[in-house]
């Protein structure tokens, strides 16, 4: 049987498409990655319904104020709620009251300022799609041009200007939120407070030996010697002495007055006992060492290095200022007393100090 005997249907594809040729027809097979196009646009309901517009305004509205209250709640939560306190949270056990209210209440302001943003844009702003061709990387005059265009279209587009009540509300929102990092900085070190500036010492107060507890007398700070006292009234048995005595710490050293360089020092000074803090203005370590021929005070820690007669200037070291000196004088029961606080803050700079 020949091959035109065999019906047409039943033949190779191959003979069959050329046959088909031979006719004047060509078979035509389905391209199997045809770009199938962009569906039809469909318009959201708030596109063709003011009022879902404004129900999805009123809802990005509430996003944003859920979001400004939780941000206030934060800062309540950190103000009043004790650090010590505990509560039962299922199933994480008892953990800090403080610290599960911080992260509920901030997580509920940044995540409230997402989901209005995302909300906003998917329902209120622009949904059309642009195609954009290729273009060359340098920026040409137009395409700047075109960009502040566009700038300008996606502003009116988003309505911005038109919803106020979404724009004042988040700006509310962004306003407030960065105020936890604020509130936060509080414990980077104490409030604008005097309680650096300051120390025990006042006009009055007594010179205490602190290995004997007992008033010190002139007599008994012999010349080349070093002497620490403390305030009249400060105990070891009391709760705050570790912290007050970092700060009223006091070295005495009695310094023939011919040796003094410094006026003002030999000024505060009484028979040649001069009195500075034994505080190191480095890193706030104690001076404990004398050299009695240069009458110069020595710091163990970095070995910062104290000219005490010559108002205490630094000579040597890593420490920034010279010690604070302390004004002293006698009372009428013949005791060292102070006659002011002193001069200056003692111990290292800080960021408060002018």
């Amino acid at each position: 049987m020949s091959s035109q005997d065999i019906p047409e249907e039943n033949l190779p594809e191959e003979r069959a498409t050329d046959e088909g040729a031979e006719h004047g027809s060509v078979a035509v097979k389905d391209e199997p990655f045809a770009d199938p196009g962009l569906p039809p646009h469909e318009h959201r309901i708030q596109d063709i319904d003011e009022r879902a517009a404004k129900r999805s305004e009123r809802t990005v509205a509430l996003l944003f104020t859920i979001s400004m209250l939780a941000t206030i709640a934060f800062i309540a939560s950190y103000v009043t709620i004790d650090v010590d306190k505990s509560i039962y949270v299922f199933p994480l056990g008892h953990i800090s009251a403080l610290n599960f209210a911080l992260g509920v209440t901030l997580g509920v302001a940044l995540f409230c300022i997402g989901a209005g943003a995302v909300h906003w844009a998917r329902t209120l702003m622009s949904d059309e799609e642009v195609v954009q061709e290729r273009h060359p990387i340098e920026a040409e005059p137009d395409v700047k041009a075109k960009v502040m265009q566009d700038f300008a279209d996606g502003a009116r587009e988003s309505q911005f200007g038109r919803r106020k009540l979404i724009r004042n509300t988040m700006f509310g929102a962004l306003a407030l939120v960065p105020l936890s990092g604020v509130v936060l900085l509080r414990d980077l070190g104490p409030l604008p407070e005097k309680k650096l500036r300051t120390t025990s010492w006042k006009k009055g107060l007594t010179l205490v030996n602190m290995n004997t507890n007992e008033p010190l007398r002139p007599s008994d700070i012999a010349v080349g010697s070093l002497t620490f006292a403390k305030p009249e009234g400060l105990e070891e048995h009391d709760e705050e002495f570790q912290t007050k005595i970092a700060k009223d710490a006091l070295m005495l050293v009695r310094i023939q007055p011919d040796n003094i360089k410094d006026k003002q020092e030999l000024e505060w000074s009484h028979e040649g006992i001069v009195a500075y803090s034994k505080i190191c203005t480095h890193v706030g370590c104690p001076i404990s060492l004398y050299e009695q021929q240069t009458h110069h005070a020595l710091c163990p820690c970095h070995q910062s290095t104290f000219d005490l007669s010559d108002g205490a200037r630094v000579i040597f070291g890593p420490a920034g200022h010279a010690l604070p000196q302390l004004r002293i004088g006698v009372n009428e029961e013949g005791h060292l007393e102070a006659l002011s606080e002193f001069a200056e803050p003692v111990g290292p700079a800080f960021w408060e100090r002018g």
